[in-house]
């Protein structure tokens, strides 16, 4: 975990002078915990997407001057794409479809997001979803540290960086904002600010929008549907005691777009998708009926609605001379369902509970299509749904001791995940009976709901930190000291359901497991994980615009909840009892992330350098166990990935700026990875999976009284989809356009502005890979010289260009 940069008095370099006082810079904020604010203007350096910044460690930001000029539709992955170190990709151009990403070769579920403060990673599984946080118009920073996370951001699964995305406060002024976007693929989009301006004596104001969005796929049939509120409110008690405070709302329901082989592209073509009709069912009657499950799926099925909520409350009060308390409670809940597929499930009670060609209710025998026998194999609609309540609050109380500043700070969580797979008949259109699976579930005999999976995890995280530090030689040299203790319990509940669990004996001579028959039971797992996360970091002023840095952290990330349900667990017998237990008990992924660089920083040009090593260790992946043969959760070695991050962002000349981006990184698998009791595959040397060794960002912009015009560019160079290096994802560049014009005002109406958003302007069509796989093609083992059977990848496809107009207008 990276050092976290300290106080402003503590943590910036001195300014050359007034000229270059005046370039926007990195502060942290004052209220909430793990973030930061932007000091002056953040459109003049680097098109708004680099700000002077005097961390110990690599940490790039892009601000509203830029993302303001972007699509309002678009999500924070879309707006980070061009910094250094970031990988990353959307299933279509608006960003509605949600994308995934990379930074320096660790994955989404292994890098810690937050929303002013607050952890939004999923607590099972830390998986991030894009597409359901803030909506663009409010976003004020977009911050990532490319190696690891503030010291007092709460992440209990960032091995990797951190992104950190902070709302806009209400303006001083009273103001009504509205926003309509039109565009290619029946792209429709309202959106309305309201800030009430400052009241109370000058010491409140709030803010509330809404938006409304929709679009079609851009392969396929179907679209995405979108509600969204944001709200918000800040009060000044006094110039010492502030309280910020925001509750974000998302509805969304989107039909998904396919993740397709390259087999399946060839056949096919590039826009092969879900089918577009539904193949009807059988008409419920008399006798024995057999539904055939349709392929590819119908795409009224491929669904995904999901609503959440995040609020928050931070206060920063002064308790003493130089003494502040930092407080911040929150809430995340979330609600919906993704995964349709369509199964066959047997009335007769006859086949197994757990069967490819018809699976049995548990229970027995049950009429499932209402024609009044039990005799059909019968086609139904079942999805996974997640529900979680997330509490927690974080805590930091800080102060200045002479040259020391100390900060003391607690984060504890409680969060609980109910995951569920009911099941519901088809109507006849191809829709499920109800796309949010709270009624209507299919029924076993006893009245309970079908469930393929249903789980229950508390996740319980309390952390402590220490943090000191140090200004010497006359605020020359900075040194910073910290420690983090986290402590994650997973409590793991799984109740009876149709999936099931394996049940293993034990072999007395050799001790591995082997596999018997399937067992429908509950069962409980319970691990605690703890770990010691030191940190030190330094930083030294060459001059007034010269420094030097240096962070050395250790990251964390607890297991994830799903490595003790399903498939990953079974019921051992080992002393006449069986007892559920995980195949494999795996441990905690580490990681220690060295950052070193150097930045020269002015108005008129800011150059950032950071050359950065990590040493990743028990990366935790799904694999076949050696003993049991099963495809499981397991440590899988570690991975070292050491490069060069280069920016680099001009001040405004004569209307004129520009913003450029470099990465160059080497990654290398440590170990082979153990598949059979004496085979091994051969992977280590290998270049990690989705990691490309090049990548490269320019922005070009112009902006001159009423006209902008941007021009960005984005290389990502060839990276592999499979950890033996046999698939290899060709490089690709893209293109993009954003240009406006702002009219004059006119009476109440100001700021009057129409804009131009073009993406992909080359309709470039590239591959991205959903996942990395082991291997690609046939592989002999090392050790056994068996051979080892391939595996497929799915890849997302680049979408095609999208052009789009907005108008936005101020009411005053």
């Amino acid at each position: 975990m990276a050092l976290a940069t300290s106080a402003v008095h503590a943590q910036t370099a001195p300014a050359a002078d007034d000229k270059d006082a005046a370039a926007p810079r990195a502060q942290d904020d004052k209220v909430r915990l793990g973030t930061i604010t932007v000091v002056g203007s953040g459109g003049k350096l680097g098109t708004g997407m680099m700000l002077n910044d005097d961390s110990v460690k690599g940490r790039s930001t892009i601000t509203k001057a830029a993302m303001e000029k972007e699509l309002g539709t678009g999500n924070v992955l879309q707006s980070i794409a061009q910094l250094p170190g970031v990988n990353t990709y959307n299933y279509d151009a608006t960003g509605m479809f949600g994308g995934d990403v990379s930074i320096r070769g660790f994955g989404s579920d292994q890098i810690g997001f937050t929303v002013n403060g607050v952890p939004v990673n999923d607590s099972g599984g830390y998986a991030f979803y894009a597409q359901e946080m803030i909506d663009k118009e409010n976003v004020c920073t977009a911050s990532v540290a490319q190696g690891s996370p503030e010291l007092e951001s709460p992440n209990s699964g960032a091995t990797g960086g951190a992104v950190s995305m902070i709302t806009c406060d209400p303006t001083d002024k009273r103001r009504v904002r509205f926003t309509q976007t039109l565009g290619g693929l029946n792209l429709n989009r309202t959106f309305v600010r309201v800030d009430s301006g400052r009241f109370a004596n000058d010491m409140a104001k709030v803010f509330l929008s809404y938006s409304h969005a929709a679009v079609d796929k851009w392969k396929g049939v179907g679209k995405a549907k979108k509600d969204h509120i944001d709200a918000g409110f800040s009060l000044d008690l006094n110039e010492d005691n502030k309280i910020l405070g925001s509750i974000l709302y998302n509805r969304m329901v989107n039909q998904n777009i396919w993740s397709v082989s390259k087999a399946q592209i060839a056949a096919n073509g590039y826009y092969f998708d879900y089918a577009p009709t539904f193949t009807p069912l059988k008409t419920p009657g008399a006798g024995a009926q057999t539904d055939v499950v349709q392929s590819p799926l119908y795409y009224g099925m491929a669904l995904n609605p999901f609503k959440n909520v995040i609020a928050s409350v931070s206060g920063s009060f002064k308790v003493a001379k130089d003494t502040y308390l930092k407080v911040q409670p929150y809430m995340w809940y979330g609600f919906g369902n993704g995964g349709w597929s369509q199964m066959i499930l047997d009335e007769t009670g006859a086949a197994a509970v757990s069967s490819s060609s018809g699976s049995s209710l548990l229970g027995g025998a049950v009429d499932i299509n209402g024609d009044g026998d039990k005799l059909d194999k019968v086609a139904v609609a079942r999805a996974s749904v997640t529900k979680t309540n997330r509490p927690g609050i974080t805590a930091e109380l800080s102060t200045t001791l002479g040259n020391h500043y100390l900060k003391a700070g607690l984060w504890f969580e409680r969060a609980q995940h109910i995951q569920t797979q009911p099941a519901v008949r088809i109507n006849s259109d191809g829709i499920p009976a109800d796309i949010w699976l709270q009624d209507g579930c299919i029924q076993r005999a006893d009245g309970s709901c079908y469930e393929g999976r249903n789980t229950k995890t508390i996740s319980t995280v309390t952390q402590v930190y220490l943090n000191d530090q140090i200004t010497l030689l006359n605020d020359r040299a900075f040194v910073n000291f910290g420690l983090k203790l986290p402590s994650v319990t997973r409590d793991v509940s799984n109740y009876r359901n149709e999936s099931g669990n394996l049940s293993y004996t034990v072999n007395p001579t050799t001790g591995a497991l082997v596999g018997g028959a399937r067992l429908y039971q509950d069962y409980n797992i319970k691990r605690t994980f703890h770990e010691v996360l030191p940190q030190l970091g330094a930083r030294f002023n060459l001059d007034a615009k010269q420094h030097v840095f240096m962070n050395v952290s250790k990251n964390f990330r607890a297991p994830p909840n799903f490595a003790y349900f399903g498939s990953y667990v079974g019921f051992v017998n080992r002393n006449g009892t069986a007892a559920a237990e995980p195949i494999v008990d795996i441990k905690s992924e580490t990681s220690v992330m060295v950052d070193a660089g150097w930045r020269f920083q002015s108005r008129d040009v800011t150059i950032s350098a950071t050359l950065f090593n990590s040493d990743f260790k028990n990366r935790q992946v799904q694999a076949t166990d050696p003993n049991t043969q099963v495809s499981t959760y397991v440590n899988a070695g570690g991975v070292k990935n050491r490069g060069l991050e280069l920016e680099i962002g001009s001040g405004v000349f004569n209307g004129f700026s520009a913003y450029g981006s470099l990465s160059l990184q080497k990654s290398t698998i440590k170990e082979d990875l153990k598949v059979t009791t004496t085979g091994f595959l051969p992977i280590g040397g290998k270049q990690f999976g989705k990691t490309p060794e090049k990548m490269a960002a320019l922005s070009l912009q112009y902006e001159q009284g009423p006209i902008y015009a941007r021009l960005k560019g984005k290389f990502t160079g060839s990276q592999y989809a499979d950890l033996m290096n046999q698939e290899l994802v060709p490089s690709y560049t893209t293109l993009d356009l954003d240009a406006g014009y702002k009219f004059a005002n006119w009476g109440m109406l100001k700021s009057p502005q129409l804009r131009l958003n073009v993406s992909n302007i080359g309709n470039k069509r590239y591959l991205s890979a959903s996942s990395i796989i082991t291997n690609a093609a046939n592989t002999t083992l090392k050790g056994s010289g068996a051979n080892y059977t391939p595996s497929t990848e799915f890849y997302y496809l680049g979408a095609p260009r999208l052009t789009t107009l907005t108008f936005s207008v101020d009411f005053e």
